[in-house]
């Protein structure tokens, strides 16, 4: 009696498992493609604002630490916006993804490095805000590049090869 159980068991189990694959309609598709769009979007806000924030930070930090004579704080707030380029073109795949925080970070560093009229400047003349602004664009160009670097190793890995037909 309870083999027969454990069997009708399995069989209804079985049965279950079992079933009709449907299409999602072509307005569930539509649907899917619009959420996804928008969270992309979504990340590339985020990205920018990411930059920003990095160059508001970074404007106002970057004499913080300065161990004889290195400004190591101008040096890391540089490193740090490359490597967020970098990281974030790989993430998304894409060369804009790696460009949108340096855009934040350029508009806020270099719009914080203006003089006002009254003739202040948040970003002074000195070595740590050299090293901040053109250690930063060049650490932002080269995240931009280790960003094309990647983006194009893998548009190449899912390339089809060339060929692929019949030879006459």
């Amino acid at each position: 009696r309870h083999r027969l159980a454990v069997t009708a068991s399995a069989a209804r189990d079985t049965l279950l498992t079992v079933g009709i694959t449907q299409l999602p309609p072509p307005a569930a598709k539509r649907a899917s493609s619009r959420a996804e769009a928008f969270i992309t979007g979504g990340a590339y806000v985020v990205l920018f604002l990411l930059g920003l924030v990095e160059g508001v930070l970074g404007s106002f930090q970057y004499s913080r630490a300065d161990f004889g004579g290195v400004p190591l704080a101008a040096i890391g707030f540089a490193l740090a916006i490359g490597i967020t380029c970098g990281l974030a073109g790989w993430a998304m795949g894409t060369m804009i993804g790696a460009l949108v925080p340096a855009i934040g970070w350029f508009l806020a560093s270099f719009g914080l490095a203006m003089p006002v009229a009254g003739g202040s400047v948040i970003i002074a003349n000195t070595a740590a805000g050299e090293w901040y602004l053109y250690g930063g664009a060049v650490c932002a160009l080269l995240g931009l590049g280790s960003a094309l670097v990647t983006t194009g190793r893998s548009a190449a890995r899912f390339r089809p090869a060339d060929g692929g037909g019949s030879r006459t």
